[in-house]
């Protein structure tokens, strides 16, 4: 096994917990290590610190496995595999879901490595070189503790490319029939395609702020922008809504929450396609007004360099989303933007509320759930911000 070793210094970051490398803090590096190999990693001095992945074409060069120097076999896997999934079946029924997420990367000691399990099909994704090199052990562990019906790899994120790797998606077991599937969450239904569906099929992360809108929802009127599979409207329906408008600006995605809407017996829904800022400002100028406005775009920004623009656009949005709301109605509003600080999250919505002219009390504030969960070493695994709002004025 190869060893690098740090710049003085450079290590008290990794002494209080967190898991990354930068290349910029690296001393030494031998120049044959290949892109994901397992690499003991020193200090300046040459003391031990753990074993870890290393990507020479990364800026994030090493990425900790182990303190104790382990090496990343089957008995690795199998070990923080069936840790994490202790942790989600303490914390979920399967009478109340059946979908989670089983691995949530460095929170869950398996840097860049995300597994989605959704009834008998699980998904894989890797951000890290060393992780994408160990996918087929991966798969093979996952086969024997679950032995699901399939297993797909959504490696198909961005982020990837950061680390030098390719673009792909794949099946490694079963059959593309098997990765469309039911999956029930706390009373509702929802047609996942594992293998077409954005991210890894289905976003879980809003699963408990769906829920909570459900509490102000009945007689409600509803405008869901940027609806994807229909999550919010769908609870909000359920709470006893009596309309909902599903708005996203893919017209496939709208078909697959039409889909949703209707396995669940809703018939008091319409689907709006086109651009959230574009159909909210022909809302705003027609004085639409609904008793609950929900905002949950995708990522504003994927690097610290545009947030001065992403802050601008979620101001902008949180603003005509304001518009819209009813004198004694509610705006549900989100951010999976990591390089926005909820602090700052907040202040666009402040600031959103005085340029709309409204006044705000917030009643309920959160981020991701249990199963994604977050490590306070590395503020990097959490990144959902949700906020709800009693809107007069």
């Amino acid at each position: 096994m190869h060893d690098i070793r740090l710049k003085p210094k450079e290590q008290r970051r990794l002494l209080k917990g967190h898991l990354w490398v930068f290349s910029n803090e690296l001393q030494t590096v031998p120049h044959d290590i290949a892109a994901g190999e397992t690499v003991r990693l020193l200090t300046h001095d040459g003391k031990p610190l753990g074993t870890g992945f290393y990507n020479p074409h990364s800026l994030i060069a090493f990425r900790m496995l182990s303190r104790q120097e382990e090496l990343p076999d089957r008995a690795f896997f199998k070990k923080k595999i069936t840790e994490a999934l202790r942790l989600r079946e303490a914390i979920y029924r399967l009478d109340d879901t059946n979908a989670w997420r089983l691995v949530h990367g460095e929170s869950d000691g398996l840097p860049g490595l995300i597994i989605d399990r959704f009834n008998r099909v699980v998904v894989l994704q890797a951000f890290s070189a060393g992780m994408d090199c160990h996918l087929p052990l991966v798969s093979e562990v996952i086969d024997e503790l679950l032995q699901p019906e399939a297993i797909v790899v959504r490696n198909e994120s961005q982020l990837r490319e950061l680390e030098g790797l390719p673009l792909y998606k794949d099946i490694v077991k079963g059959e593309r029939a098997n990765t469309r599937q039911i999956i029930h969450d706390a009373g509702i239904s929802f047609d996942v395609d594992l293998y077409e569906g954005q991210k890894t099929g289905f976003f879980l992360d809003q699963r408990e702020n769906r829920r909570f809108i459900r509490a102000f929802s009945e007689k409600a009127e509803v405008l869901d922008v940027f609806t994807n599979d229909g999550g919010f409207a769908l609870n909000a329906l359920h709470g006893g809504a009596h309309s909902a408008i599903l708005l996203d600006i893919s017209e496939e995605t709208l078909k697959r929450a039409e889909k949703n809407a209707l396995l669940n017996g809703f018939d008091n829904f319409s689907l709006i396609a086109g651009d959230a800022f574009t159909l909210l400002n022909t809302m705003t100028e027609a004085k639409e007004q609904f008793d609950i406005v929900v905002l949950d775009p995708p990522s504003f920004t994927k690097s610290r360099k545009n947030l001065p623009a992403a802050l601008k656009a979620y101001k902008r949005l949180n603003k005509l989303g304001l518009q819209l709301v009813k004198p004694g109605g509610f705006l549900a509003t989100a951010s999976c933007s990591h390089h926005v600080t909820e602090e700052d999250f907040l202040n666009a919505i402040h600031q959103a509320a005085l340029s709309a002219g409204r006044q705000l009390r917030m009643i309920h504030k959160n981020s991701q759930p249990p199963d994604h969960p977050v490590l306070l070493s590395m503020p990097e695994t959490g990144y959902l911000k949700f906020a709800c709002f009693y809107v007069t004025g």
